[in-house]
């Protein structure tokens, strides 16, 4: 039997570095070259997706992100893998839609149609105010939730969420159907009210998106999520995408992928052709990385990036990854900005860095940091998810 080829963390890290635009000599022009590169930016917390693209730039700005998204529509933000937020360029959220998105929007409203119901609105009611909510949203062109509520009274109204558990609570039915018509594509999240950092987005009505076969979408996806963040194990991209096991199994094979040999011992895989090994950036590299980073959450096997021992400091209940400094292709500490806008940092564990490359370390990240508050500017950036570090600096 002819062995695996051999991937080690060394070269992993190098791949990242370089694939996911890190190290300086790799940035990018453009903002859809980044979201392409990482394949698709968190969006859960809006800031997110802003600082993962300045990091990546080598002109650092929120404007061109803002250009892309709502004047080029050339980035669009919209539900995906896991059921999160993400933004992806125009030629991956066909990909994303049929692969994972659909079959998720197919359970949100049979779900959203029981809860109706329960509360006396059957699925007629519910199509006339579809219609009206789509209707109102091509007159006006682009509208908050709230003004919408003010043009389709119907959406205001309240209806039972949780019955019969600890968090009941009720929900307008606005809440319930803009999320699905927003997964379903019928309708995009638009500029937000207020500055970059807002949630508070407008909706807009949406082209349809490209159908594609399932299958055929899903290979797609598996095929770019390994050009960025290949090797990877099957663990990972089930994590990653949120499908079940044969899916995953079933797009690996369809993409040609190929089994490798980890470090650990473990298989992993990458596409036909990118076995040898990618040359690492010639020069040492740090980055400032914002919370939920497509890079730092890329993988659900971390311990070639981010060590065990500073997960207590940099994750928080949920899982969520914080505020991170990377050095070389690894988590190294956190950062966090405080009230005046300073960005701070703190080096994290006596096996984070080589102590003979303390000075430099130390210089390099200042430079980032600098670079960082040199853009962002007056913005107050308090990531959604907090994590212990980000707490205690911050403060």
């Amino acid at each position: 039997m002819t062995a695996r080829p051999r991937i080690d963390d060394e070269q992993r890290r190098a791949r990242l570095g370089v694939r996911h635009l890190l190290a300086p000599a790799h940035r990018a022009d453009r903002t859809e070259d980044v979201a392409g590169a990482v394949v698709a930016l968190h969006a859960t917390d809006p800031s997110t997706v802003f600082l993962s693209v300045a990091a990546r730039l080598r002109a650092p700005s929120a404007a061109p992100t803002e250009q892309a998204l709502y004047e080029d529509d050339t980035l669009v933000r919209m539900h995906g893998m896991r059921h999160t937020l993400f933004v992806v360029d125009e030629a991956a959220a066909p990909v994303v839609h049929s692969s994972t998105t659909l079959k998720v929007a197919a359970r949100e409203r049979r779900s959203m149609l029981a809860a109706f119901a329960a509360a006396g609105l059957d699925a007629g009611w519910t199509a006339r105010v579809e219609d009206r909510t789509l209707a109102a949203l091509a007159d006006a062109g682009e509208a908050t939730g709230a003004r919408l509520g003010t043009l389709v009274p119907e959406l205001r109204q309240e209806i039972p969420y949780g019955v019969g558990t600890s968090y009941a609570t009720t929900q307008s039915v606005s809440m319930r159907l803009l999320r699905v018509l927003g997964m379903e594509g019928a309708i995009v999240r638009r500029r937000p009210v207020g500055s970059w950092t807002s949630s508070q987005h407008q909706w807009a009505l949406h082209r349809p998106y490209l159908p594609l076969p399932v299958a055929d979408a899903q290979a797609a996806l598996a095929a770019r999520w390994l050009a960025s963040y290949g090797p990877g194990t099957a663990e990972d991209l089930k994590w990653w995408t949120g499908w079940g096991v044969r899916e995953v199994r079933a797009a690996l094979a369809a993409c040609d992928a190929v089994a490798v040999e980890l470090e650990d011992g473990g298989e992993g895989y990458v596409l036909p052709g990118d076995v040898e090994a990618v040359a690492a950036p010639a020069e040492p590299w740090a980055a400032l990385l914002p919370s939920l980073d497509p890079t730092a959450m890329g993988w659900q096997q971390r311990d070639w990036y981010f060590g065990a021992a500073l997960r207590g400091e940099l994750v928080d209940r949920s899982g969520n990854i914080g505020p991170t400094v990377w050095w070389n292709g690894r988590i190294v500490g956190g950062w966090a900005q405080r009230a005046d806008g300073e960005i701070v940092w703190e080096l994290l564990g006596a096996d984070a860095t080589d102590p003979a490359d303390a000075a430099s370390v130390e210089e390099a990240v200042a430079v980032e940091a600098e670079r960082l508050r040199g853009w962002v500017g007056d913005v107050r950036i308090t990531p959604r998810f907090r994590t212990p570090l980000e707490r205690r600096l911050s403060s």
